[in-house]
Order: structure tokens, then sequence, then C-alpha cells
């Protein structure tokens, strides 16, 4: 792209020039070791430097005070041992000519007492937040006195390491809490007019000013509209914003709209996939306009051009593509360079923070080396050893990866695919409206793979002959699985699978039973497309409540659905056994805590149980192979080459990953592909 281009264009903050308008605003990847940002953490921001962003925002949040225990990893910035960790993570991003600041916070009630130092939590008025679900202590003065301390300290320990500003949040944390009229219910000097709601995020800046001095960057990452009934409103946010500015403390403003206190305010902040792309943009913009300050912004602006518009508009002064930075660390350089189109897109579908709190690090559902930086490359390296072939077979999200990565090694790669199209589960779940996005997934890795010269060879259904007769070096098996329904203890045959519904092979009305023993979003996208076609539907399963797997953020739509079309969610339920009766179908559930059983009678039945592996062609390949199909698990996580002989006549190695291994998820087949395929 030529320099003319907005997003290339660099950008004075104060005495900061950043190199460009493309920022990754705050947010914690639970990346973090005793609250310290260690290895992990510093070379997952240290790769978006590689890639030519202008400014890495660490945390979300770092908290200043003991008695803000953390919420899912964050740093902690009120210990003295964090300093030098940062100082090195900034001296690296530095290197790569990339600002960094970090963003600081008391997440006030956004937090468990049952974690840390077992403290109590603390808000403005004791109102319960219903995400984290504690009840807070009513802040006292001598609270107010030492967090405004604690913000202080902590501010100078960032000057300290070097930092190049920081951010103090305020959307959902403690400081807007003293703002809203839903959450601040006091009758002294910290409630009631605006003014007095401000007063402790005044005196916290001050404190912060006497601390660094007034030449160090400080901003505030506000929400300027909770769209919240007794919420702060959009005047009142506007108006703050304008004081911020007004009082000359702050340099920049980072702006949300919305309110984190449920999951189903959350997705609003943070849209996910199905919903609509940069929905606060404009209002950010106004924001701007009216404050007459820097104006910051992110919330799925997750393509290029989205991105232009906003800077070439005068919407925002930097604009944040953070989700879409966990997906391609090397958005920049690719602008840089011209190739737009060989960027990895964000397909918004928010594993990554589901994540967060479901296995405790941020993980991108198709980029498997974002958060294992110290072991998995971004830029797949050319091998140094002889060209090899490879034959893979299947082209899912496993076998795709497979020849992208083994083809960018050098090798000649075959991929054989029984169907007409490429794509596998992923091409199905992608036929759902609200998720065609995930088919990105899928389109980028064919696109890669068509520049580096991969052979595909659809409607091939391979046998052990076909394989064979390629003469591979590598042979990789990547066949998926089939839904498996045979879960229960009679009556597999009458019930249909959640790939009959997706694919409408199978178009049920009236009323059906949906048995969900996976609890990820195969079994909920069918029951979202049964509600939609109108059938009265029951999700009965044996969980605790439903999907576990898919996270509170996916969570907020399916819930949407069910609510809407009153769908009947059924708990620690069993489908034992489905009967014809009556020229219906007799389902018997049972139950893990009880020998009770209870009858439904349907018009349909839909299970749910993940797949069973198609290994038919692995195993009949696995007696001629030199490795047998073994895997040298301690060399595959050290990132060594597989080099077992078990069968010295074989003149192939064979592997298989994904789902012709065992039921999992996108992520986990990319992941097989990519730690095992970098090694050849």
């Amino acid at each position: 792209m030529s320099s003319k281009d907005p997003l290339l264009q660099p950008y004075q903050l104060k005495h900061l020039r950043l190199r460009n308008r493309i920022m990754s605003t705050a947010h914690e990847p639970a990346y973090s070791e005793d609250g310290m940002p260690k290895d992990r953490y510093r070379l997952y921001h240290v790769e978006k430097a590689k890639g030519g962003i202008a400014l890495t925002m660490t945390a979300g949040s770092a908290l200043v005070s003991r008695d803000s225990p953390p919420a899912f990893g964050n740093l902690h910035a009120y210990r003295d041992e964090i300093v030098p960790w940062l100082r090195r993570l900034t001296d690296d991003c530095h290197e790569h000519d990339t600002a960094v600041m970090i963003q600081l916070t008391h997440l006030g009630r956004r937090t468990s007492w049952s974690s840390g130092d077992w403290l109590p939590v603390l808000s403005p008025s004791p109102l319960r937040e219903p995400a984290h679900r504690a009840f807070p202590k009513q802040m006292e003065d001598w609270d107010i006195e030492r967090i405004v301390a604690d913000y202080a300290s902590a501010a100078q320990r960032m000057q300290a390491a070097g930092l190049d500003g920081i951010e103090i949040e305020a959307y959902g944390h403690l400081m807007d809490a003293f703002w809203s009229p839903a959450t601040n219910r006091r009758d002294d000097d910290f409630g009631g007019s605006l003014d007095n709601r401000l007063r402790f995020t005044r005196l916290v800046l001050d404190a912060i000013r006497a601390s660094v001095g007034p030449d160090f960057i400080v901003g505030v990452r506000m929400v300027a509209d909770e769209q919240l009934d007794r919420g702060l409103s959009r005047d009142e946010g506007v108006e703050i914003a304008r004081r911020l500015a007004a009082d000359g403390q702050v340099d920049f403003l980072n702006i949300i709209r919305g309110h984190i206190d449920t999951d189903a305010g959350l997705v609003k902040v943070i849209p996910t996939l199905g919903m609509p792309s940069a929905p606060h943009l404009d209002f950010s913009g106004q924001v701007r306009e009216a404050a007459g300050i820097p104006v910051f912004h992110a919330a799925r602006i997750g393509d290029v051009a989205t991105a232009r518009h906003a800077v070439a508009e005068g919407k925002l002064d930097m604009v944040g593509m953070t989700r879409a930075h966990l997906a391609d660390p090397h958005i920049v350089r690719k602008i840089e360079a011209g190739r737009e189109d060989e960027i990895r897109p964000c397909v918004g579908a928010t594993y990554c923070l589901d994540r967060i709190y479901q296995g405790g690090e941020a993980l991108c559902i198709h980029n498997a080396a974002t958060g294992r930086e110290q072991t998995e490359p971004h830029i797949i390296a050319r091998s140094s050893g002889p060209r090899k072939k490879v034959v893979v077979i299947g082209a899912g999200p496993a076998g795709l990866e497979a020849a992208r990565v083994s083809a960018e090694r050098g090798h000649a790669v075959i991929v054989l695919e029984a169907l007409p199209d490429a794509g596998g589960q992923v091409a199905l779940a992608s036929l759902g409206h609200r998720r065609s996005e995930l088919i990105g997934i899928v389109d980028w890795r064919l696109a890669q793979c068509d520049k580096l010269g991969v052979e595909f060879r659809y409607n091939c259904y391979a046998e052990a002959s076909d394989v064979l007769a390629e003469n591979p070096d590598i042979v990789i098996v990547a066949t998926g699985g089939l839904p498996d329904t045979e879960c229960l203890q009679s009556g597999s045959e009458l019930v249909a699978s959640s790939w009959d519904l997706l694919s409408d092979s199978i178009s049920p009305r009236g009323e059906v039973l949906l048995f969900d023993d996976n609890g990820g979003h195969p079994g909920m996208q069918a029951a979202e497309k049964l509600a939609q076609a109108g059938c009265r539907l029951e999700i009965v399963t044996p969980e605790r409540f439903f999907a576990p797997d898919i996270g509170g953020l996916n969570h907020v739509a399916y819930a949407e659905v069910f609510e809407a079309h009153d769908v009947r969610i059924t708990l620690n339920k069993r489908l034992l056994k489905v009967e014809r009766h009556n020229g219906r179908l007799l389902c018997t559930l049972g139950s893990d805590y009880s020998d009770r059983t209870w009858t439904r009678e349907v018009d349909a039945v839909v299970v749910e149980h993940g797949t069973v592996a198609l290994d038919e062609l692995y195993l009949e390949l696995k007696p001629q192979a030199r490795n047998e199909g073994a895997v040298d698990y301690e060399a595959l996580v050290r990132g060594e080459p597989q080099q077992l002989t078990r069968n010295e006549s074989g003149d192939f190695q064979l592997f298989r990953i994904g789902d012709a291994v065992s039921s999992r998820n996108i992520h986990a087949a990319i992941y097989d592909a990519l730690r095992l395929c970098k090694t050849f």
C-alpha cells in the first residue's frame, strides 16, 4: 500500500509518535504467571510488535490494589516485582518501534471475594454484580483514600517500567461504578450530582499526575453510554468525556458503549459472529467531536476496510483491532506489503474470550500459534531437509491446516477429499446464517494452499491403494468423524443427528426433543434451527447448565432464541431410550441422581453426542507405515521431528489428526496439524 493509506499515517500523541493508526486495546489473555507478565505474556505482545502494530495495550486490567483480586488472570500492578517483567516486555516491543501502555484498574465488584487474599469486594454501593455474583461492601472513607493512593503508586511503577503511558479502566469496574446511577446510591460527597459522582475519578487522576508528572501519557477507557435502564445515559456519558477533557488531566479517551454486568450486556459491548460490524464506531466519533481530544475505540472492527474507514472519516484517532490481532498479529506488515488478501481473518467466533473463563487462557479458534509463541510459529519456516511428498486425506480444518503448513515447509502436498467441496464440519456449521462467517477459516486456508501449489482432488473417496499409489513420504489422515448417536440404551435407529438437521437432510415439525450430551455448538445450533422453524422444542441435557463448552458470550445468542420461542430446557436428565408409540416417538428420560424415569411423547428426536472417528483408512494403512501410526508425544510437545520406527519395511510415516482421532473442536484440529506438520 502507498504511504497515503490512512491506516499507515503516523500519529502524534503528546510527545509520543505512533508509527501508524492501528492498536491492540487492553485485554487480559490470562497468560500471566503469579500475576506477572513473564515469557508467555511478553512474547504474545512482541509478536504483534514484529507484525508492525503501532501500540499494544497490555492488561485488561492490571490491578492497583490487593483487595481487587484477579478475576481472569489479571496482572498485579500493586506489586513492585512487576516492574522488571514489564520493563523487558516494553524494551522488546520498542525494538520493533511499537509503543506499549497498560490498563490499570480496581475491579470493584467485578470479581469474587473467594479468590486472592479473600478480602471483601468493594463498590460505591452494596449492589451485587450478576456476572461475578459477589455482594460488595460499600466503600468507606478510608477505602477511598487508600485506593486513590494505590492508583498513584501503580502508575509510578508503570512509569518506572518504561511504559509509554497508562489507561485507567472505567467501564464495569470501580471507577465508573461511581458515575452510574445504577450502581451509585450514595448520599454523601461521592453520590448524587454528576460532580459528586466524578469526585473519586478526579481524586485518582490528580494523585496519578502528582505521582508521574504532567508529561507521562494518561488516558481513560470509559463508558459513555451504558444503554441500561437507570444506568449512565448517553448525555451524561458524553458530558463526563467533556469534563475529563476540560480538566486537562487525561491525554486520550478510549470509548465503550454498553454495560458488562451480564452476559447479555457484555456481548453488545464485545459483539460475536452474526452481530453487526463496528456497532459503536459512529457513537465513538460523536464523543470525539464533543470532547475535542484524541479518541480510541475497538468493538468488532475486524477487517482492514472498516478500520481504514474509521480513520479516514475522522471517527477515531487510533483504531483498535484487538481480536483481529489474535487471528493475525502481522496485519500491519501485510498491509504495508500490499498483501491484505493474506491476512488471516477474525471470524468473530469469540472462542478467544470465552476460553479465558473456561480454560484460563485466550486462544484463537483458528490460529493455534497465538498465545503459544514460545513453541509455535506464526510464520512457517521452509524446511532445510529434503522435499517430501505429503498426502492428506480430508479437507476439513485439520486437513487444510496440515496441507498449508506442509506446503509452507516446501513439500509437495496432495489433498484427497471425499466430498465435492472443502470444509468438513466447519462448512456444515457455516450453513447457519448467524455462523456463516466461520467459512473464513476454510476460505483463508484454501487461498493459501492455492498460492502454495497444493493439489486438491475432490469427490475422491480414498482407499489404501489410492494413497499408496502416490508413493508418499508422509500420510496424514484427517477424515474427521461421523455423528455418534449410539449413546442410548435402545432406539438409536429412530433418532436423527444434529448433522441431519444442519444439512437440511431432515425438517422436523411439531414436538421435538433434542438430547445434547456434547455441550458445544453443534447441538445448540441444531436447537436454534429447530426453534426458528417453529418446532415445540425441549432440550434435554445431563449437564448442570446447557452447553457448558460454548462460553458466556456465545451463550447469549442461543439463549435469546430459546427465550423468544419458548424452548423448554431440562437439565440433569439423560435420554435413555426411544420407541415407537401411537405413530409418534416415546422417550424415556433418566437421571444420574436417582432411579426415577420420565417420559415424553414427541414427533422427532435429535441427538448430539459428538462424533465417532472415521478411522478405517488409518487402520488399513497402519501396518504398512514405518511408525505404524505411533506418535512420539515428547517430541511433539518439544516441537521436534517424529522419528519413531516400529516397522523397518515401512516406506512412509502415518499420522491422524483432528476428529479422526477423537471428537474435539476446530481449534484442537488446527493445533494438531500445526504442531505436527511444522516439524516435517
